[in-house]
């Protein structure tokens, strides 16, 4: 089982990963992705579900129009793991 990030850790890779933020209220770290268009937005989400089944760790997102908001944790672990930050980079390159 993957384990919890350090709060040194986590600091650390929030600072490499540009956008990302920590949610509030829970042990997640999110990010607002906005696209061009939908078109756009749906590539996006396909292409990071192709990765995350891969990784068979899943991300919990919402879509409307153009813009695409992800939050990562490792519900597993309770909150947020190198699993995230694997997914959050992968969801970085995806996204361009």
């Amino acid at each position: 089982m993957a384990q919890k990030l350090t709060a040194e850790a986590r600091k650390a890779a929030l600072a490499r990963l540009p956008g990302w933020t920590d949610a509030q209220g829970r042990d997640a770290i999110v990010k607002k992705f906005v696209f061009r268009d939908f078109n756009q937005a749906f590539g996006f989400m396909t292409r990071a579900a192709l990765v995350a089944e891969k990784m068979d760790h899943h991300p919990e997102w919402f879509n409307v129009y153009k813009t695409v908001e992800v939050t990562l944790s490792t519900h597993d672990a309770g909150g947020v793991t190198e699993l995230d930050v694997k997914l959050a980079e992968a969801m970085e390159r995806l996204a361009g």
